[in-house]
Order: structure tokens, then C-alpha cells, then sequence
């Protein structure tokens, strides 16, 4: 945990004996959830254990507006369309980790779309223009002098309001989500029910060792990526975050942790091999675990070709590299993939390619040493 609020009255609350109602709020605004997600709902999966309610706010609604948190831009609107098909997936991925039959999935359009004018006045009421002004992205795009619409200015009041609805009594959230989080105790205050208590988790750093884990960025993990793929990005993690990662999205004990430090000092690869192995076995069990691991070893110890590797069905005469490696999160950016090009460090099919507009043939993409993609 990195910070919560208010921690004297979260401890009573839990030594009391009474069911907690604990909420995280998503929003649906990619198909794909990475492993920065399952830091919270590890989280909440403790709570679950403990015998906890535990309630998954889906955003279908606020995803039309678009969380602007920690953007110094506008978000892209989502249409209801794009929010639906990304919806399909979010149950089943959440699924890996908490118990689908103790968790309740519910979709803030069940009120919103309800709601009318003069509730929709009573809700904004409850924060003032000068407190939404305060967050540093808002600030900073006003002092840019950029616009900040009116419906994003309402996004986290509408957050909040979430917590209304459900009488939300533990609402679990990411560091950068703390404006948006008191914003759910100010509602409640508003509306004359008992405030809830806040538990933020740390964010993840990302496979760059830069930022926080995110599509936008690139350097993300997808929880639905293939074993093998999901074992080579976590050998690629820098050694410097190797702990993290274990503290954050395993489960393994405080005694464990301490041995992996004890084995990070005296032979990081061994505790980076620890880590993907333990990550892969979580979501695709300890056979699957050690068959990456074996698939990995063969691949770029003895420089062969791993089985276990990612198809992509493609179609046309012609792909753009830059494009599509971004798009797959292989690459951060299409300038990284065009020095790597020049560098001579793509293949298909065992030759150097010298452009990134390739006729598409079927066979092996070789990225860096370390990344094989088969091509249909």
C-alpha cells in the first residue's frame, strides 16, 4: 500500500467483524487489462479472501467521457460501440483473479442514463470549480492555455457519485488516482452518508523502466499475453524493478520476497528468471511456466527459434513496421522502430530487412534478440 485515508478507521472497520463493501472503479477504454491493472485487484483480491464484498465499477458510462487523469491533453471521446467490444473481454480477464461468483460487475449507465436534469445539478453541486481546477493536469493545460471541457471538469464528481450508488465503504485506486478518490468521500459527505475509506496502491513501472505501465506508453504487459511472450518481456524488465514487480503483482509471501532480494544481490538474472517464471505460473499454471522457460532458454541461449510464440494473421500485400509494432506494443514509437531497421535489427525469415514497408510474406519476424513473431 502506498497511502490510506483514513487509516485509524479502516483498521476498526476491518477488526470489526462487519462485510465491507470495497469498490474499484474501470473503465472500458481498451480491450486489453496488463499487468498495472492487477496491482489493485490483487488487492482486492486480499479483501475477497477475507470475506469482503467486492464491487467492480464498470465505467461504461464515464468511458464516453474519458478519465482525464494524469493526460495533459484531451482524451479521445470513445463512442458506445468502441466501450461495448471493449466491455466483452474486461469479466473474463478480471476472472484470472478474483472470483467471478463473489464479484459483483456493475455498470455506472444504470444510473447515469437515468438521471435527470435536476440531478444531474444536485451531483455536480458537489464539488466546486476552484477544488476541480486544483489537479495538476487541469492546471497545466489551463496555464497552456488548452481548453478542459465541461464533462471532463464533471468526470470525477461523476466517480465519485459511484460510490453513492453502491454505499461504497473501501474504494481501492492507484496513486494518481487520489483526486478522483477524495472526490468520492466528498459526494458521500454531500449526501449525508458515511464517508468512505481510501487504500491507494503503487503504480507499476513499465517494461522501459520510465513511466507507469500503460498502452499509451508502450511499455506494457498484457494480462492475456501468450506464456512465452509474457515470460520474454518480463526477462526484459530492468534488474532495478525486478522487486517491485515481485511485491506487486505476485502473491508470494513477505519470507519470499525477502529470499528473492538475498538472490537479486548475488545473481539477478536468476531472480529475473524467478519473476517471469512465477508471473507466467499465476495466470497459466507452474507446466505452461516451465514450458516458457525452457522455449526462452532455447531461443536465446542456444539461438534458436522458441515454439511458443505469437501468431499474427495479416492481411494485404504490404505492412507498415513502424505501424504495426507500435500497435501490437512491441515498439514505443515508430522512430524506434526505423533506428532498429537501420541498425539491421529486424528479420523475416532469417534476412535483415532495410525498409519498413515490407511485402508481407508468411514466416518469422525476428525483432532484437529477443522478440519472434510468426506471420499468416
Amino acid at each position: 500500500m502506498a497511502e490510506v485515508i483514513e487509516k485509524e478507521n479502516l483498521g476498526k472497520e476491518l477488526q470489526s467483524g462487519r462485510k465491507l463493501k470495497i469498490k474499484l472503479g474501470i473503465d472500458p477504454t481498451a480491450p486489453e487489462l496488463h499487468l498495472g491493472h492487477t496491482v489493485p485487484l490483487l488487492k482486492l483480491k486480499e479483501f475477497q479472501n477475507q470475506g469482503h464484498e467486492i464491487i467492480l465499477i464498470i465505467g461504461d458510462a464515464t468511458a464516453e467521457i474519458g478519465d482525464p487523469t494524469g493526460k495533459y491533453s484531451a482524451r479521445k471521446k470513445l463512442t458506445r460501440q468502441e466501450v461495448a467490444q471493449n466491455m466483452k473481454s474486461y469479466k473474463r480477464q478480471i476472472s484470472k483473479i478474483l472470483n467471478p461468483k463473489k464479484t459483483r460487475f456493475v455498470y455506472n449507465s444504470s444510473w447515469f442514463k437515468k438521471m435527470g436534469l435536476t440531478e444531474l445539478m444536485e451531483m455536480a453541486a458537489a464539488a466546486t470549480l476552484g477544488q476541480v481546477q486544483k489537479r495538476a493536469d487541469f492546471k497545466k493545460r489551463l496555464e497552456a492555455g488548452d481548453d478542459v471541457s465541461v464533462p471532463e471538469f464533471i468526470y470525477p464528481i461523476m466517480q465519485g457519485y459511484d460510490s453513492i450508488q453502491i454505499k461504497s465503504d473501501v474504494e481501492v485506486g492507484g496513486t494518481d488516482q487520489k483526486f478522483n478518490l477524495l472526490m468520492g468521500r466528498q459526494v458521500q459527505k454531500r449526501f449525508g452518508q458515511k464517508e468512505q475509506d481510501i487504500l491507494m496502491v503503487p503504480l507499476l513501472i513499465g517494461t522501459d523502466g520510465a513511466e507507469k505501465m500503460s498502452k499509451t506508453a508502450g511499455n506494457f504487459i498484457a494480462l492475456e499475453e501468450v506464456p512465452g511472450e509474457m515470460y520474454g518481456k518480463l526477462m526484459a524488465v530492468p534488474d532495478e524493478l525486478v522487486l517491485s514487480y515481485f511485491e506487486l503483482i505476485t502473491e508470494i509471501s513477505e519470507g519470499e520476497l525477502a529470499e528473492m532480494e538475498k538472490l537479486q544481490m548475488r545473481d539477478p538474472l536468476g531472480a529475473k528468471k524467478a519473476l517471469a517464471k512465477e508471473v507466467v505460473g499465476m495466470y497459466y499454471g507452474a507446466k505452461e511456466a516451465e514450458k516458457a522457460a525452457e522455449n526462452f532458454k532455447s531461443a536465446f541461449s542456444k539461438n534458436k527459434i522458441p515454439t511458443d510464440i505469437p501468431v499474427w494473421n495479416l492481411t494485404g500485400k504490404q505492412i507498415d513496421l513502424t505501424e504495426i509494432l507500435v500497435k501490437k506494443g512491441i515498439a514505443e514509437s515508430k522512430s524506434a522502430v526505423r533506428r532498429l531497421i537501420e541498425q539491421g535489427g529486424i528479420q523475416l525469415n532469417g534476412d535483415k530487412l532495410n525498409s519498413w514497408q515490407i511485402e508481407l510474406d508468411p514466416g518469422i519476424l525476428k525483432i532484437g534478440k529477443k522478440t519472434f513473431i510468426e506471420i499468416k
